[in-house]
């Protein structure tokens, strides 16, 4: 079956960087749209960034400039890279892969203290 694994996410003072991963399995990685998505508390989920197969990217506004989203077809990872954090950023992150279905992991927290 289908699994998206997110990794990378902690606790970080603003201004501050963190890595996320999200390692996909069970997909054909390569011919796949990939995203990332968060989810604050009491908010709805919403697109970070979008990736797809060809490479094309579509950033939220908030963090373009600041965030940075890249894939590795070789390893069937996606990376999201944010850079100058802020406190705002503070969610749980999503990573979704779509390919005829849509597939979600299971998330990663982001803690942005101030």
């Amino acid at each position: 079956q289908v699994q998206l694994v997110e990794s990378g996410g902690g606790l970080v003072q603003a201004g501050g960087s963190l890595r996320l991963s999200c390692a996909a399995s069970g997909i054909i990685f390569s011919m796949s749209a990939m995203g990332w998505y968060r989810q604050a508390p009491g908010k709805q989920r919403e697109l970070v960034v979008g990736i797809t197969s060809d490479g094309n990217t579509n950033y939220a506004d908030s963090v373009k400039g600041r965030f940075t989203i890249s894939r590795d077809n070789a390893k069937n990872t996606v990376y999201l890279q944010m850079n100058s954090l802020k406190p705002e950023d503070t969610a749980v992150y999503y990573c979704k892969a779509y390919k005829g279905a849509i597939y979600w992991g299971q998330g990663t927290q982001v803690t942005v203290s101030s």
